[in-house]
């Protein structure tokens, strides 16, 4: 998402359209005549770059998936210790509720929505599989085997790192003193001291 919209080829601007309506009303709130208006396009624009809006909203996850990778991967890089690397990972979520839950609530909303569909079950279980990947190159490869739980490979525990940092966020979106469910995130860092 670094070219500016405006800047950007019709498809492009359709795109950034989408990722915008999406983000700031939710799948279930948005049309396609929405997302026209926001791109300044004609609506037949939409079919004829993205052919409906399964394949619209497709293109949509693909572009957030690869910005969730590529930024989590600088944060992953970043520390010395797997502790040092946990906390930066944790911090990276904290500041994305904080500053960007938009972008947060079209991750929530577009993995409801891959619950239905599969096109999008595939393109949304690869990011997280991509990501777990990342905390287990970055992080858990760093465990001595004495420090592995016996029985749980690095992939599983990976897993559950996620999962623990998903759920959470959810719950801080969700909460009504989100500042004090903030702790919640930070907490999960006492599992690997």
């Amino acid at each position: 998402m670094n070219e500016k919209p405006n800047e950007a080829s019709q498809s492009q601007r359709i795109l950034y359209a989408a990722f915008k309506c999406i983000s700031t009303k939710g799948y279930a709130n948005v049309s396609l005549r929405d997302i026209a208006d926001e791109a300044g396009v004609v609506l037949s624009q939409l079919n004829y770059y993205y052919k409906n809006k399964e394949g619209l909203f497709t293109e949509v996850v693909k572009m957030l998936a690869q910005q969730y990778l590529r930024e989590i991967e600088d944060i992953l890089k970043n520390g010395e210790s797997k502790n040092e690397k946990i906390a930066c990972l944790i911090k990276y979520f904290q500041e994305m509720l904080r500053n960007n839950p938009e972008l947060f609530k079209l991750l929530f909303d577009l993995s409801s929505m891959a619950l239905w569909s599969d096109s999008l079950r595939k393109l949304l279980g690869n990011l997280f599989n991509d990501v777990t990947k990342l905390i287990e190159r970055y992080i858990l490869h760093s465990f001595s085997e004495e420090e592995k739980l016996i029985g749980h490979s690095s992939a599983a525990l990976s897993r559950v790192i996620l999962g623990a940092i998903f759920g959470t966020s959810i719950q801080v979106m969700l909460a009504r003193d989100q500042e004090d469910m903030m702790d919640s995130l930070s907490a999960i860092q006492v599992l690997f001291e």
